[in-house]
């Protein structure tokens, strides 16, 4: 076991297959799982406490997106477990304010997406990208141009959406 100070320490010091355990928390970054085939989680995947995913956060910091898949990861590469928050307002990026899959495809499951916004897919963007997608609460999320406030779905992309909640967003 080895223990790291930011998720993003676990992913670049992960290799596919290996599984990044968060504790709960609030984690001021954004990640980037860098096409590695890896499962970041918080503890919602060992205990299945639901709590740990309202406990368990990734808040954005800078002008990127929260979260990010841009490599050709697959259904192999996995985020699951917790809330992905914006700055409201003054987190705007291009694509993807909460999560971007760009040329990637991951697994995302049990995940509340909240308070992020893009000029494109304020909660998610998927450009040329098909993730599975399961058990998520899109809320509170908007756009700058119009182009899906909760989720835009662009150039290809086939997602796979399983008990997914995408509302009030703008």
């Amino acid at each position: 076991v080895n223990y790291y100070y930011t998720i993003q320490d676990g992913i670049d010091n992960a290799s596919n297959g290996d599984t990044v355990l968060v504790e709960p928390g609030t984690y001021l970054e954004h990640i980037n799982f860098s096409g590695k085939n890896i499962v970041v989680g918080s503890l919602y995947l060992t205990t299945q406490d639901t709590s740990y995913i309202s406990s368990t956060i990734i808040q954005k910091t800078l002008f990127e997106s929260v979260v990010t898949f841009s490599n050709s990861e697959s259904s192999d590469a996995v985020l699951s477990g917790f809330t992905i928050l914006g700055e409201g307002l003054t987190s705007n990026v291009d694509k993807g304010g909460g999560i971007l899959c760009d040329n990637g495809s991951p697994t995302l499951s049990n995940l509340i997406i909240r308070n992020c916004g893009a000029w494109a897919g304020g909660g998610i963007a998927c450009i040329n990208a098909s993730p599975q997608i399961n058990n998520l609460l899109v809320t509170q999320n908007w756009t700058a141009a119009g182009g899906g406030g909760g989720f835009w779905i662009y150039d290809n992309s086939n997602p796979v959406l399983t008990n997914v909640v995408i509302s009030n967003n703008q």
